[in-house]
């Protein structure tokens, strides 16, 4: 046999009390049993165990008659027949997978066992508060990775989908799971991940998924997300079946799926939920509200303070009341004053956020203008501008938009037209040049692809025969 750890059982129990503290852990169990007549060493922690079914393995569990076989590894066998047992080779392993929550065994020859009965704390799927639909399925991913692997394998049934298990930080040992369907998701992209995985040397990723893209992406100052998060298992399955990646990290109900574009975060399940006319409205829908939640407060702040550039047409978006305060800093404050509100509304208990409503809406709303803080006309526009930024599915992004208009506020506000259109140059030369994964950040506008770029700006009938895109650069491009 390979597998022999120890030479005895008080060896193991004495390297077992070192690691793990005689009796200062409460939750660390390490117990002397019996298997049948083998005496055994039982290690797992309670927490993370089914108690319910260890207790019925080692009591039910037994064969009818008494075998007699003299080889220890055959008699453990013979007698503990369940079907998750495996073998253990390294200490190392043997304790991350006791730490893991698998119940792990020492025979009294110091061979080393392990039986995967988990039994993690967590909820149940439930639909993502922030990927609601009208129509649809209502479970979400959620916290624990075994779960979620479950919820995507049963929208596909192929024996090619794989899920890559690695181990990540020194101190840690955060479980990350790289899915794809094999033969369609593109090797070179995989070889990449699995390389960035393995240089990532750290005692842990506290932020889960967060934390490794950062780690993988080299995210640095760079205020936009450079993949995809849902909590959607029938969104990863999309994905999936595009030819994408999906990484998963337990402990976090999102997942994040690359290779990712501007569109892709700017998608919704909700547009392949109607009929395609209907989804192509929406998705027009949603483009043009961005564009006009990134552009309308300095478009408008322009006008207003230079009137020779509004046509008579439009006269009535100029200023009404003046303000005692500048419009440039009444535009800030506002933008900025939503900004605190989202904030405290996050961190408001639900008991309270009605109250914190009413209070927000009639200071800001009503008495800041009475008071002469604000005009009618800087609300309105920044209400709008606000709203217009929660239309977009990707939370991330919508925070980049938010952050992008300031800034071009900012340059309106410094050096008039010219520093309006010299910040949607810098913004948009910036956009072209992220390449996340290799994959243009603006594709398929940059570089121009004009059948994706269609399939883009409409939603085609699922009947209508795609290919895979060619960002993910997969080996079937043809899906039918």
């Amino acid at each position: 046999m390979t597998n022999k750890l120890f030479n005895s059982l008080e060896e193991a129990e004495s390297f077992l009390k070192e690691q793990f503290g005689d009796g200062e852990s409460f939750d660390v169990n390490i117990k002397h049993l019996f298997v049948k007549d083998l005496p055994v060493l039982c290690v797992y922690i309670s927490g993370l165990v089914d108690g319910v079914v260890l207790t019925q393995l080692l009591s039910n569990m037994l064969p009818d008659e008494d075998i007699d076989v003299e080889d220890e590894k055959e008699y453990f066998e013979a007698y503990f027949n369940f079907q998750g047992r495996s073998e253990e080779t390294e200490r190392k392993t043997f304790l991350v997978d006791t730490l893991s929550g698998q119940v792990t065994f020492v025979t009294k020859s110091g061979y080393a066992y392990v039986a995967d009965i988990r039994s993690y704390p967590g909820r149940s799927p439930e639909e993502p508060d922030n990927e609601k639909v009208i129509r649809g399925s209502r479970d979400g991913f959620i916290e624990g990775i075994s779960q979620n692997v479950g919820l995507v394998r049963r929208r596909i049934r192929n024996s090619n989908l794989r899920f890559e298990l690695h181990k990540i930080s020194e101190i840690g040992q955060t479980d990350v799971a790289l899915a794809y369907i094999k033969g369609i998701a593109n090797d070179e992209m995989l070889d990449k991940l699995r390389q960035r995985l393995g240089q990532i040397h750290h005692d842990g990723l506290t932020m889960a998924d967060k934390s490794l893209e950062e780690w993988l992406f080299k995210q640095k100052f760079h205020p936009v997300p450079f993949v995809r998060y849902t909590e959607r298992p029938d969104i990863s399955a999309a994905h999936l079946l595009e030819g994408h990646i999906i990484i998963m990290v337990d402990t976090s109900p999102s997942v994040m799926i690359v290779p990712a574009t501007i569109f892709h975060l700017l998608q919704h399940a909700e547009e392949y939920r109607q009929a395609p006319t209907v989804g192509t409205f929406v998705r027009f829908m949603r483009y043009f509200g961005v564009v006009v939640g990134l552009l309308l407060l300095p478009l408008w702040y322009l006008f207003a303070t230079h009137g020779t550039y509004l046509p008579d047409a439009l006269s009535f978006l100029g200023e009404k009341e003046k303000s005692h305060i500048p419009i440039l800093l009444q535009i800030l404050i506002g933008d900025i004053g939503i900004e605190f509100l989202r904030m405290a509304a996050i961190h408001t208990p639900s008991p309270l956020s009605t109250a914190m409503g009413l209070v927000a809406g009639i200071v800001i709303g009503q008495i800041a203008i009475d008071v002469g803080v604000f005009s009618p006309e800087v609300v309105l526009y920044t209400a709008v501008s606000a709203i217009l930024t929660f239309i977009i599915p990707s939370y991330e992004l919508g925070i980049s938009v938010k952050f992008f208009r300031l800034a071009l506020l900012i340059m309106t506000g410094i050096w008039g037209v010219n520093g309006l259109f010299i910040g949607i140059f810098i913004l948009f030369t910036y956009l072209c040049s992220l390449r996340p994964m290799q994959a243009p950040y603006l594709w398929p506008l940059i570089p121009f692809f004009p059948n994706a770029m269609l399939r883009v700006l409409i939603r085609f009938p699922m009947t209508v025969d795609a290919l895979r895109p060619y960002v993910v650069d997969s080996k079937q491009r043809k899906r039918s």
